[in-house]
């Protein structure tokens, strides 16, 4: 780093697309930009010279040769975006000229000097906003007024300079009423969240933008819904629309099979409520909440409500049922549920068995005193703002702490976090502001300086990061909303097994965190789907060299007799088995082959499985099946007003809008880019899955008077010093030929028998 350099936070307020791929540093003064692909640094110029630099657009910056084509194309849409933006404000200028028609005289000399300014009039502001209510310059009121206050002021009389600012304000009304309306319009939006107590992650709503957008659209004489209005017929058209939604997937469930999941909610007002879902191929959808209170004990009460759910979805489309709890009344009714309909599966939540060993991981002393050191530097930085805004300085507006998908999870990608940081976070510990600063004087910044300074700290840290990553990475696989986990998840478990007995080599060694593994995940290996989605799967199934293990061809021979009731359709499948591990056909073309690994493994089937029809009818309903639920947020008032005893019609109408509320969130789900916007630890709406690296154990009054949360800036979106996002499921790679990780069980086993034999 060039000398006199120090690093700048890029706050959200920056909203240029160029902003995430650049460093600011501050020499004095002067802001300078680096850039983060080939390291150049840009001593003027601003943002706007980073773009072209990263456009590739010659002119005023060379051209970047290290940034990615994606990045490229961005910034050259960017680019093009400013010179039609520019163009419109001309036009528009133009076009207000002409509806106000001033002496040409005074409106060029006054407008030429605006030109070469900020863009916001120097004149006449006061005269045409007031401070009030007001301040906002609607384009039906004419494009060259602003209030009637304003009309009466000109009528009394104030001359050609009076015209002249009118001139002035008309010309560049767009700019300050953009700002001020902006300020106007969020102050509004805020106002109304606060008051009913919404919560503030509201505006990430995919709905947000363009309810706001038809607001604007109908213009001031727009006539706003009443609450009769929302409770009646907005409320009944939104439940017509979900429900066709919900038809769509009725279809698809035909086609490609769906799973059932089970998902247990336990209110805070004493309440405990199954929400059922059905996941296809299309994304999920919420099918009803049932008040279990009075039932979550019973096993006959709980099979009686899963079948009734099951046939409503469809006997024949569910392939599998998954639960979220372990508890033995589940897995009673589940097998009685099997017993009833024997071309079904019961299966435990895949992200819920990576959550409990990530529990029994942090359970492990050493790795326990690990994440308790690093939580003792989280909690002092998250409790301090003047050390908050120090670090997101030097980190250049990232955090230190990750939410993770799940709440144990949540512990290891916030230690891959710090490790990530940690050469930010020595820079910071070590510099000459940290030392000037009172905290760094208090026993929790000696304590923070003493763990980062510590390579013994730091070993430690990414030797637990080299064991649980592989597991955040199966933990990535199975949630994902974008691609079905089932054909997945056998490789990605093996591979993280793989990985841990690769970094502790010894067997007494790795098969600590191998015990915890299997002891969590038995139900999950023993799951014939798994086994089955691994075969079918060409990615894997063709980089195997030698034989298959047995217990995967179990598994496909099990779904086969399972989900196939009919015999004859059975042993046709059996003998197109052949044509595709021989790759006969169109499964030996040269388009197949390349598209092994870069098609999703249904819709490879879908393409090249035609001369197999009834094993790819097979491999399409197995490959599109989930592993997992990751539930959208409860609404803890509408289900309490349920529960509460009342009149039948508003239960009824109740339940619709919990049926029209959840299927909505779920279908922003699907697409949606995690990590596009930047995320706040400390807000309520994470707050339960960081709680343990965010607050304080002891808050005392001093800490409270020293700490301001209005000087702190959000959170930025910058992750340019984080570890790339991958594509997890690609990077599994090939070849499955450790024995050891596929029957561990089993080799136990027989060498027992072994020593019995030698006795």
């Amino acid at each position: 780093m060039a000398s006199g350099l120090e690093p700048a936070m890029i706050t959200p307020q920056k909203h240029d697309p160029a902003w995430k791929h650049c460093q600011m540093f501050k020499n004095g003064e002067r802001v300078q930009l680096k850039c983060i692909y080939c390291s150049k640094l840009f001593k003027g110029g601003g943002i706007h010279r980073i773009k072209e630099h990263l456009a590739g657009q010659k002119g005023n910056a060379s051209t970047c040769l290290r940034v990615p084509g994606d990045v490229r194309t961005i910034m050259q849409q960017s680019l093009d975006g400013v010179v039609v933006k520019k163009r419109n404000r001309q036009k528009l200028d133009e076009e207000i000229t002409n509806i106000n028609p001033q002496p040409h005289c005074e409106v060029h000399s006054l407008t030429h000097q605006d030109d070469v300014t900020t863009g916001i009039p120097m004149v006449g502001v006061n005269d045409t906003v007031e401070n009030n209510s007001s301040l906002v310059v609607f384009r039906e009121e004419g494009l060259g007024t602003t209030n009637s206050r304003s009309m009466d002021r000109k009528k009394r009389g104030r001359g050609k300079s009076s015209s002249a600012r009118d001139a002035v304000g008309a010309t560049n009304g767009g700019v300050l009423s953009s700002k001020m309306g902006n300020n106007y319009v969020h102050t509004a939006i805020g106002r109304f969240l606060y008051d009913i107590g919404a919560p503030l992650d509201a505006v990430n709503s995919a709905y947000f933008q363009p309810m706001v957008e038809a607001i604007a659209s109908g213009g001031s004489g727009i006539v706003l819904p009443s609450y009769h209005d929302l409770r009646g017929w907005i409320l009944k058209n939104s439940v017509e629309e979900v429900k066709n939604d919900f038809e769509k997937h009725r279809a698809t469930w035909e086609r490609t099979g769906c799973s059932v999941l089970v998902d247990e909610w336990s209110m805070d007002f004493g309440r405990t409520f199954l929400c059922f879902f059905v996941h296809c191929s299309e994304g999920m959808v919420f099918l009803k909440a049932v008040d279990a209170s009075g039932i979550i004990g019973s096993s006959d009460a709980l099979y009686e409500l899963f079948k009734r759910m099951v046939e409503e979805v469809g006997v024949m489309h569910v392939l599998q049922v998954i639960t979220t709890s372990s508890k033995d009344e589940y897995i009673v009714a589940g097998s009685r549920l099997s017993e009833t309909f024997p071309s079904l599966y019961l299966a435990p939540c895949a992200a819920h068995s990576i959550d409990l060993i990530f529990e029994d991981f942090g359970n492990i002393d050493w790795i326990n005193e690990v994440l308790e050191k690093a939580k003792s530097v989280t909690r002092f930085v998250y409790n301090h703002s003047e050390v908050l805004n120090m670090i997101r300085r030097y980190t250049f507006g990232n955090d230190i702490v990750e939410p993770g998908v799940t709440h144990f999870a949540t512990n290891f990608a916030t230690l891959k976090r710090l490790v990530n940081l940690k050469h930010n976070l020595q820079a910071m510990v070590t510099s000459q502001e940290w030392m000037d600063s009172s905290y760094s004087k208090q026993p929790g910044g000696l304590e923070m300086l003493d763990s980062i300074s510590n390579q013994s700290f730091w070993s430690s840290c990414t030797l637990v990061i080299n064991l649980a990553n592989p597991l955040l990475r199966v933990l990535r696989i199975v949630s994902s909303e974008k691609r079905p986990a089932m054909g997945y998840v056998c490789a990605a478990m093996y591979r993280a097994k793989e990985t841990i007995k690769k970094e502790l080599v010894k067997k007494e060694d790795y098969s600590v965190y191998w015990d915890i593994i299997d002891q969590r995940w038995e139900q999950q290996r023993h799951l014939p789907l798994h086994g089955a989605g691994f075969y079918l799967n060409p990615k894997f199934f063709y980089s195997i060299e030698g034989d298959l293990h047995n217990d995967i061809l179990s598994g496909l021979f099990d779904c086969i007799e399972r989900l196939v009731p009919d015999t004859k359709v059975q042993d046709k499948i059996i003998k197109e088995i052949n044509s595709y591990k021989n790759s006969a056909g169109d499964f030996g073309r040269k388009m197949a082959i390349r598209t092994r690994d870069t098609l999703l493994p249904a819709e490879w089937w879908s393409t090249y499985g035609g001369g197999c029809p009834n094993l790819a009818r097979l491999a399409i309903r197995i490959l599109s099946q989930t592993c997992s639920l990751i539930g959208c947020k409860q609404n803890q008032v509408c289900y309490q007003r349920i529960c509460d005893p009342g009149n039948s019609l508003e239960n009824q109408r109740l339940n619709d809008l919990v049926f029209v509320q959840y299927n909505l969130r779920l279908k922003q789900m699907i697409g949606k880019s995690h990590g596009q916007d930047s995320i706040d630890p400390m807000s309520l709406e994470n707050i339960n899955f960081v709680k343990d690296w965010v607050r304080s154990k002891d808050i005392c009054l001093e800490d409270q008077g020293t700490s301001d949360w209005m000087a702190v800036p959000p959170p930025s979106a910058n992750t340019m010093l984080l570890s790339p996002s991958n594509d997890d499921a690609g990077d599994l790679g090939v070849g499955f030929d450790d024995y050891e990780i596929f029957s561990r069980a089993k080799e136990d086993e027989e060498e027992n028998v072994e020593d019995n034999v030698v006795i």
